[in-house]
């Protein structure tokens, strides 16, 4: 009895351990993180539709992504990312097996397996002369010979081979001036045709060999009138251009090489004609397309140069090029929007009259105008045509119709996300539970069953699916209400399209999407950008009959001295508030510290002028304004001029009219760097919204140290101007870098430190004290990071209890700016073995919780550093006492330890920003990378403390306390038994 005692308590405690594990297994994937990929707005599409092998169209994308989608669904089945300054210029696909990419402004030519997107070959093509880069890929390729491809780029024109991507030969142009505009290669002709303008006024056709790229012939003609623009090609031997006035459509025909221009006003065809005419760069055999306004015109050319209207269209959105889908015909699509919807018309290039295709189909509001349309045709059942439309919208996202419907769609804009903030979702209304109620008993003990499974790895890969399955449905993740610890939240995303979209933390979805009418192409905004995104209103959990609130910051230009556009979204439905044209520009945007009394927070918009507008203009506002007016200082830095001023307000500005919410301001100070040798690379300050829990810091042998802790400190960071660039541009004796801690108030210099020969890039993080910026080390070769930490010794006397005890400490004396500052500042630097994109911190609710660096690297990953390893007082051999407080020994490089990549073995492919959450659990944080793609995961620095995991085992639990009691009561009973017999004894 007591064997069995023993293992049936050794049983117990195996169960009670065997969960408690912090590794991520295979069927926790999605549990607490979720990826989302992306390709970006489609630049360039080709379809690939055989008969035997899957049906796809590759696609090219403004961020430089080389992508092949299912046609069937839209999944992407295989892409490739290029390098920030490797843009694709041109797609084709060859042999019915190769995808050929043109990248890197005419320099660079890749095939690629249109299988799974391996590389081929790749040719790296020279030339000195920057030019338009052009890629002609002949269709009548055959598999058994030796295929020549006409690449354009750098000044010259290369004939490669298919099969290898050697050059066969080049013909330089570089010296002729001519500027290029288009490679023309008859078909089954030998002869190629580069034509192109000399200055403005001059045609020049060449006549090159295809086989060996010799010159054959050279014709040039004046044309008086001069050329504006691009020319487009209608035939082998006709292009079309516009004059110098763009007016009148200029027909050039090569034919023999000789040259002839005839002359067309476009009034002729447009009565009234006013505004500016452009033709479209849609490729049309004998037919083009000229915009003037909103009017698009289509004019036939015939074979004597002769220019013949064939139809008028209001308001058309998009045309694409022409589609050879039978023996002599080819068709084109155009796409208009008529009440609301998208009306999708195909016609036969040689009988306009009769209509291949149209169809209405409904997109939503939302995704805003038709941008670029591809079509492709198929074989129906019945043996006809039929025909399917790729359209990319003004959000960027992807749509392809079928059949009058909407096959499938992609919301592409979310790779090109400028800006980022949160939103809390609204309180779960009461008498509704959180929790849901299982259905039955079976299903209850079948889900603990396979928990068990899954516990003691006795679990099939289906037993796996069906847990993950269980655990994503019963975590609540997804539901459109707050939870009590605080994971549930709305990401608040601005794009590059002017589109904000509402993203759930929970598992990613698209809750709501607004395209932004205020950021939408107009006659008053020509040129809309979307800057930032700030929480406008955020009610207190108190008042919830007000929904919270963002505010977009947009201008009209590129410009920084462009007007701006603000606009007010409600975060809950979606729906814009109201929207604002400034008639002032906006520089800098400053979140005040301030809220009126319907929770709306104050801002500052700083125009170049250095005026200050208030923003909300109410009457109440501006009296909370007039209360905090001397308390009000900011900065500015000019980076191109090497200058940082400090600002502060001075009073209502002088003008015709008299605006109480606009104030002029005199600079405070100003730090001028040399720019003979100082240049500002990077700068870098506290977060707004950062909690500090405390400012004292026990060290070692019970000591304590305060921070210095002021939001008003900033990073700056300079090089001298040969390091400011790429790294090697400068050597070790030439380059050094200098970091500056600055108080921006009084324009102080508390900290100053230099790195000589290094250089940047710079990418730092300020959090409480602290600092860390990475760069490199040119004379170690090597990557560096540096951290800084300036702690306050007027509260150094703070330590003696006895002034404490008879209260002549100073810890609620108030701390002024203005007085010189009595601080100590700590620094290390260490090695670092990778290139780093950026870097962020870990933020928690009430800041208790030790922090985590987040740093995106070169792999588009996120790695999680502990702070620890970048604390200045590591030593190589620290005292016991330093031991005790957590200081880690000395080493020259950082550790990279692969379990410490929060991305696991994902890819935020071309990562741009990290944000950093706080839960209201004090040892979460979510943590969220954008790029091309998405991620977000759960975080904890300092582990669960503070509650159990999501995938803790409660009927584990209910088993053991069961057992224990069932233990017990035996226990008792043979107690009870062995003392009775005892007792006769």
């Amino acid at each position: 009895m007591a064997m069995a005692i023993r293992v049936f308590l050794l049983s117990l405690l195996f169960l009670s351990f065997a969960d408690h594990s912090f590794s991520l297994y295979e069927d926790q994937a999605g549990l607490m993180d979720w990826h989302q990929q992306y390709i970006g707005k489609v630049k360039h599409a080709v379809f690939h539709t055989q008969k035997t092998g899957k049906k796809r169209v590759v696609v090219s994308t403004e961020e430089n992504v080389l992508a092949s989608l299912d046609l069937r669904h839209g999944q992407i089945f295989w892409r490739r990312v290029l390098g920030a300054n490797d843009a694709i210029d041109g797609v084709d696909i060859v042999l019915g097996k190769y995808v050929i990419t043109l990248s890197s402004e005419g320099s660079i030519l890749r095939a690629w397996s249109l299988p799974d997107g391996q590389m081929v070959w790749e040719s790296f093509l020279q030339g000195s002369k920057p030019s338009k880069s052009l890629l002609s890929v002949p269709i009548n390729l055959t598999v058994d010979k030796d295929n020549v491809i006409l690449v354009f780029g750098k000044g010259c024109l290369h004939a490669v081979s298919s099969i290898d991507g050697v050059v066969l030969w080049k013909k330089d142009f570089s010296a002729e001036s001519i500027e290029v505009q288009q490679i023309i290669q008859p078909l089954g002709n030998d002869k190629i045709y580069v034509v192109g303008f000399v200055g403005s006024s001059q045609f020049d056709v060449y006549q090159i060999n295809a086989k060996n790229g010799e010159l054959i012939k050279h014709a040039s003609a004046a044309f008086p009138d001069g050329f504006l623009g691009e020319v487009l090609s209608v035939s082998s031997d006709m292009l079309v251009s516009l004059d110098s006035t763009k007016s009148i459509l200029v027909t050039i025909n090569f034919q023999n090489g000789e040259i002839s221009f005839k002359k067309t006003h476009i009034s002729d065809f447009v009565e009234d004609h006013s505004g500016i005419a452009d033709i479209l760069p849609s490729k049309l055999s004998g037919v083009f397309a000229v915009k003037i306004n909103t009017l698009l015109v289509f004019i036939r050319v015939t074979a004597e140069g002769v220019l013949e209207v064939v139809d008028k269209i209001n308001n058309a959105a998009a045309v694409s090029d022409a589609l050879s889908f039978s023996e002599g015909q080819q068709a084109f699509a155009l796409v208009e929007h008529v009440d609301g919807k998208v009306l999708l018309t195909l016609k036969c290039s040689h009988d306009w009259n009769n209509d291949l295709l149209k169809e209405s189909v409904e997109v939503g509001h939302q995704r805003g105008l038709v941008h670029k349309v591809f079509i492709n045709n198929y074989i129906r059942t019945d043996r006809s045509y039929g025909f399917r439309a790729l359209i990319v919208m003004e959000d960027h996202s992807l749509l392809l119709l079928q059949q009058g419907a909407t096959v499938w769609s992609r919301e592409e804009g979310l790779a090109s996300i400028v800006d980022v903030t949160v939103s809390e979702l609204p309180v779960e209304k009461a008498g509704v539970s959180v929790a849901k109620v299982e259905q039955n008993l079976f299903e209850w003990l079948k889900g603990h069953i396979l928990k068990l499974k899954g516990t003691l790895m006795l679990a099939s890969s289906e037993d796996i699916a069906a847990i993950q399955g269980m655990r994503l449905k019963s975590s609540e993740k997804s539901k459109m209400t707050r939870d009590h610890n605080g994971f549930r939240k709305l990401l608040i995303v601005l794009t590059r399209a002017g589109k904000l979209y509402a993203l759930h933390t929970g598992d990613g979805r698209v809750v709501w999407s607004l395209l932004l009418p205020s950021l939408r192409k107009s006659g008053s905004c020509e040129h809309p950008n979307g800057l930032r995104i700030y929480q406008w209103q955020v009610p207190h959990h108190h008042a919830m009959d007000e929904n919270p609130s963002v505010l977009v910051v947009g201008r009209c230009g590129p410009n920084s001295d462009a007007s701006a556009v603000l606009s007010f979204v409600d975060t809950y439905t979606g729906k814009e508030l109201n929207s604002l044209g400034l008639v002032h520009s906006v520089a800098q945007i400053i979140p005040l510290p301030f809220t009126d009394s319907t929770e709306q927070r104050l801002h500052l918009l700083v125009d170049t002028d250095k005026h200050a507008h208030l923003y909300p203009r109410t009457s109440e506002a501006i009296n909370i304004f007039q209360r905090e007016f001397s308390n009000i200082y900011w900065y500015s830095v000019e980076a191109d001029n090497g200058i940082i001023r400090g600002h502060v307000l001075n009073r209502n500005c002088i003008g015709e009219v008299v605006d109480e919410f606009c104030f002029d301001s005199r600079e405070l100070w100003s730090i001028v760097f040399p720019s003979e040798s100082e240049k500002i690379i990077a700068t870098v300050t506290r977060k707004l919204n950062e909690v500090v829990h405390t400012q004292a810091k026990v060290v070692a042998d019970q000591d304590v140290t305060y921070k210095y802790i002021s939001k008003n400190l900033l990073f700056v960071a300079t090089a001298t101007p040969k390091a400011s660039g790429e790294i090697g541009t400068a050597t070790p004796e030439e380059a050094s870098l200098v970091v500056y801690l600055i108080d921006t108030v009084t324009g102080r210099i508390l900290h100053r430190m230099a790195h000589y020969g290094s250089q940047g890039p710079v990418h730092a993080v300020f959090s409480e004290n602290w600092v860390v910026y990475h760069y490199f080390n040119l004379r170690a070769h090597r990557y560096e990071m540096s951290v800084i930490e300036i702690y306050d010794q007027s509260r150094a006397d703070n330590r003696d209890v006895w002034k404490l005890v008879f209260g002549k400490h100073n810890l609620t004396s108030p701390i002024s700016l203005f007085s010189r500052p009595e601080v100590i500042v700590k620094s290390q630097s260490y090695y670092f073995t990778h290139s780093v994109k950026t870097i962020a911190v870990t933020s928690t609710a009430k800041g208790i919780t030790s922090k985590q660096l987040l740093i995106g690297t070169i792999g588009d990953q996120v790695l999680a550093l502990d702070k620890r390893y970048l604390d200045p007082r590591r030593s190589v051999n620290p005292t016991q006492a330093e031991r005790e407080e957590g200081i880690i020994p000395l080493t020259d490089s950082l550790p990279i330890i692969p379990q410490s990549y929060v991305t696991h073995a994902l890819k935020v492919e071309n990562l741009r920003g990290i944000v950093t959450v706080p839960a209201k659990l004090e040892s979460t944080t979510l943590a969220f990378a954008y790029g091309v793609d998405l991620f977000l995961t759960r975080m904890a620095p300092s582990r669960t403390y503070d509650s159990l995991t999501e995938d803790f085992s409660y009927a584990l639990l209910l088993i053991t306390i069961v057992a224990l009691i069932a233990a017990i009561f035996v226990t008792w009973v043979l107690s009870e038994r062995k003392e009775l017999q005892d007792k006769w004894r």
